[in-house]
């Protein structure tokens, strides 16, 4: 009797070519293309991992020779970076505040100086969140109503994500939604490494009624492994007075709003670092 062939290496190359046009792909969404369930796409990624081919990644796997700044850091180093930035751009981002409003905050280092922030304001604001951090500092101002939304837990960022809480975010419509970024090209859009935790921001993004990115001026024309969100999906960018002149100018050839929180750190040359 003859034996037919093992589709195995078929299916590597494919799920290989997969995520090298994309840079990086989440397990379901592998699946869904291969029209294989998740546990055989698991199998086959640790196998692809184990001969070098790929890399795992929160959720999902991303491409094995990217450039180093394409990877995720970790939150401390995040947290500890850019702070005299992410503080100026809190308190510019806090005058977008009208009223009692619900809020969606992601777990990037500057929403959690944004919280604080809010915190200390006295607005009575509901804040909807996937991320630990921004939960306990929420909650603990009595104005401000905590909705946690749960999942799977990244222990690097203690944000949740995956299925269950992507299930979560299908339900919920927020009136504005703030997000950071890893990396902010003003004619393309929003740049992250975390495979697993970008999807949720997308989620977010079409049902909220607006987008705020706050990013500091050391994000503009970074990119990432993969693409979270078009400019034309950005309603408002808070940045710093260190943004340089070009950038300036991008910006302006954009829809988006712009407000620019004073640093005393003003950049009118060119490119910056």
């Amino acid at each position: 009797m003859k034996i037919a062939p093992s589709p195995f290496p078929g299916r590597q190359k494919a799920l290989i070519d997969l995520v090298e046009d994309a840079g990086a792909c989440t397990y379901a969404e592998i699946a869904e293309r291969l029209g294989v369930c998740v546990m055989t796409v698991r199998r086959n990624v640790d196998q692809l991992v184990r001969d070098g081919r790929l890399i795992k990644t929160l959720g999902g796997v991303q491409c094995a020779h990217a450039p180093a700044d394409f990877y995720e850091s970790d939150l401390a180093s995040r947290l500890s970076i850019h702070r005299a930035e992410k503080c100026a751009i809190a308190r510019k981002a806090l005058e977008l505040i009208k009223g009692p409003e619900t809020l969606f905050l992601d777990g990037s280092s500057t929403c959690q100086a944004f919280v604080r922030v809010l915190a200390e304001s006295g607005h009575k604001l509901t804040v909807m969140t996937n991320s630990l951090l921004i939960a306990r500092e929420a909650g603990r101002s009595p104005h401000l109503k905590v909705i946690l939304v749960g999942g799977q837990l990244d222990s690097e960022s203690f944000s949740c994500f995956g299925e269950t809480s992507e299930e979560q975010f299908k339900g919920y419509y927020v009136d504005k939604a703030f997000f950071s970024t890893k990396g902010f090209i003003p004619a393309e859009g929003t740049f992250e490494s975390a495979v697993g935790l970008f999807r949720i921001k997308q989620l977010v993004a079409e049902r909220a009624k607006q987008v705020i990115l706050l990013a500091d001026h050391y994000k503009f024309g970074q990119r990432a492994l993969c693409k979270v969100l078009n400019t034309s999906q950005i309603h408002v960018v808070v940045t710093d007075s260190g943004l340089s002149r070009d950038e300036r100018e991008r910006l302006k050839k954009t829809r988006m709003k712009v407000c620019v929180a004073e640093t005393g750190n003003r950049n009118a040359g060119g490119s910056h670092a």
